[in-house]
C-alpha cells in the first residue's frame, strides 16, 4: 500500500466524522498553548512601555527589544516547519512551548538590555516555531466541511492571550518599579503547559500515514470514530501494511511548478500582514503615552482595542466557511487598511479608541483567515514546512516594523506612520486574490 492511498484513506476517514469532544480536545488544548503565545507576544509592548521610562531607552534601544524576539521567532518558524515534517506535530510543539516558557521566565532576572535581548532572541526562537506547528497539527484533525471555521477558532485564542497581556499590563506592570519583572515571571507558564501538551494529545494521523505509520495512524481514526458512535472499519490494526515513508521535506519543494504561485502569494501576505500588524501593536501603548496620555490611561486604551478582537476572530469563523478563504481574507485585510489610516489621524479619546477598536477587529479577523488558508495550501509531507517558512518571511518583515516605526514617527508622525501600514494591507489584499480556494476540499 503507497504512502498517497494510506493518507487519503485516513483523510476520508477523518473528514467524514462530526465534531467530538476529542476534537475539542485537541483544539483546546492547542488554543490554550496558542493564547500563552499571545500572552507573551502581547506583554512586551507593554514592558517596552515601562522600561522605556524606567530604563531611559531611546527610541531605538526600546525598539530592539521587540525586533530582538522576532529574530528569533523568523528562525524558529523556518526550522520548526521542518523539523514538524520530519519528527511530527506533537512532540515539535511541546518542545516550542518548553523552550520559550523558560526563557521567557528568565528574562524577570535580567539587569540589563544586552541580557534582555539574548532571552527574547530564545523566546522568539521558540514562539517563531510553535505557531505554524500548531495550526497544522489542528488542521490536520479538523473534517473538511469546517476546517476554515476551526482553525479561525484556535487563532481566536490569541485574543484571549492578548487580553490576558493587557490585563497584566494595566494591572500589574504600572503597579511597582519590578510590575514588569513579575509580568515576565508570568509568561513562565508555558513551560508546565509543554508536559500536558507532551503527554496528552495524540499525534497527527495524517502525518503518521505520510510517514508510512499507517498502523498508528489508524489506532488514532478509531479512536477518534470510536468518540463519534461510529463502529471502526477494522477490529484490530494486525496485518495493516506499513508503506516508505515520504521522503524528507526540503525548501526547494515549496517552489515546484505546482506549489510556485500559492507559495509566493502568502509570503507576500505574511511579510505585509506582520509588518503592519506588529509595527502597529508593539508600538500602540509606548504611542499613546507619546501624545500625552499617561501610561495606566495607555494601558486602559489599549486594553480596550484589544477586547475589539473577539468579535473580529467571531465574525471570521462564520464568513470563511460561508464566502471562503479568499473573499474573507482580502475583505478583513482591506478593513484593516482603512482602520489604519482612521486611527493614524484620530484626535481625541472616542476617536482613538474607536478607530483602534476597528484596526483590532479588521486586523485578528485577517489573521484568523490567514491561519486557516496557510497549512491547507499544500500537501501533508511539505505541510509544517510551508507553513513554518510563510510564517519566517513574515517574522522578517516583524522584525523591520518596530526598527521603522521611531524613523517614521519621526519624519512624519502617526499620520504617515499608519498610511504606510495601510499601504502594506493594501499589497496584502492583492496577494489574496492569488491564493487557491481550499473551502471544503480534504488535505491531500
Amino acid at each position: 500500500m503507497s504512502t498517497r492511498t494510506d493518507t487519503v484513506r485516513v483523510s476520508d476517514r477523518l473528514d467524514a466524522l462530526p465534531f467530538t469532544r476529542r476534537h475539542g480536545r485537541i483544539l483546546g488544548g492547542s488554543g490554550l498553548g496558542w493564547a500563552l503565545d499571545a500572552m507573551d507576544v502581547g506583554l512586551i509592548s507593554f514592558v517596552i512601555a515601562a522600561l522605556s521610562v524606567q530604563w531611559r531607552l531611546a527610541p531605538a534601544e526600546a525598539s530592539w527589544i521587540a525586533s530582538a524576539g522576532f529574530a528569533g521567532m523568523a528562525i524558529g518558524a523556518s526550522v520548526g516547519g521542518l523539523l514538524a515534517d520530519r519528527f511530527g506535530r506533537r512532540h515539535v510543539f511541546a518542545l516550542t512551548l518548553l523552550v520559550y516558557g523558560l526563557a521567557t521566565g528568565a528574562s524577570a532576572l535580567v539587569g540589563g538590555l544586552a541580557a534582555l535581548l539574548v532571552l527574547r532572541f530564545v523566546v522568539g526562537l521558540g514562539l517563531g516555531a510553535e505557531l505554524p506547528v500548531a495550526s497544522t497539527y489542528v488542521s490536520e484533525f479538523a473534517p473538511a466541511r469546517m476546517r476554515g471555521r476551526l482553525i479561525v477558532f484556535l487563532e481566536a485564542f490569541w485574543a484571549v492571550g492578548w487580553t490576558a497581556a493587557a490585563l497584566i499590563g494595566f494591572l500589574v506592570v504600572p503597579s511597582s518599579a519590578d510590575g514588569w519583572r513579575w509580568a515576565f515571571a508570568l509568561g513562565a507558564i508555558p513551560a508546565v503547559y509543554a508536559l500536558i501538551v507532551r503527554w496528552g494529545l495524540p499525534e497527527s494521523p495524517r502525518w503518521l500515514a505520510s510517514r508510512g505509520r499507517n498502523a498508528e495512524a489508524i489506532v488514532i481514526v478509531r479512536d477518534l470514530e470510536a468518540a463519534a458512535g461510529r463502529i471502526a472499519l477494522e477490529a484490530s490494526t494486525e496485518g495493516v501494511p506499513a508503506s516508505a515513508p515520504a521522503p524528507r521535506p526540503r525548501v526547494s519543494a515549496l517552489w515546484a511548478p505546482a506549489l510556485r504561485a500559492r507559495t509566493a502569494s502568502l509570503w507576500v501576505l505574511w511579510f505585509c500582514v506582520n509588518f503592519s500588524y506588529y509595527g502597529a501593536f508593539i508600538w500602540i501603548p509606548t504611542i499613546l503615552v507619546s501624545q500625552g496620555y499617561d501610561l495606566v490611561r495607555s494601558f486602559g486604551f489599549t486594553l480596550i482595542i484589544t477586547l475589539a478582537q473577539l468579535p473580529g476572530y467571531a465574525v471570521a469563523a462564520w464568513l470563511i466557511e460561508a464566502w471562503g478563504r479568499r473573499a474573507t481574507l482580502a475583505t478583513f485585510l482591506a478593513g484593516s487598511a482603512v482602520a489604519a489610516v482612521l486611527f493614524g489621524t484620530a484626535s481625541g479619546e472616542v476617536a482613538v479608541i474607536a478607530a483602534g477598536m476597528a484596526l483590532s477587529f479588521f486586523n485578528l479577523g485577517a489573521w484568523g483567515a490567514l491561519y486557516a488558508a496557510t497549512p491547507e495550501t499544500y500537501p501533508t509531507a511539505l505541510r509544517a514546512t510551508g507553513a513554518g517558512w510563510a510564517a519566517g518571511v513574515g517574522r522578517i518583515a516583524s522584525i523591520l516594523a518596530p526598527l521603522a516605526v521611531p524613523p517614521l514617527l519621526g519624519f512624519g508622525g502617526a499620520p504617515l506612520l499608519f498610511v504606510v501600514f495601510a499601504a502594506f494591507f493594501a499589497v496584502a489584499v492583492v496577494a489574496a486574490l492569488f491564493l487557491r480556494e481550499q473551502r471544503g476540499r480534504s488535505l491531500t
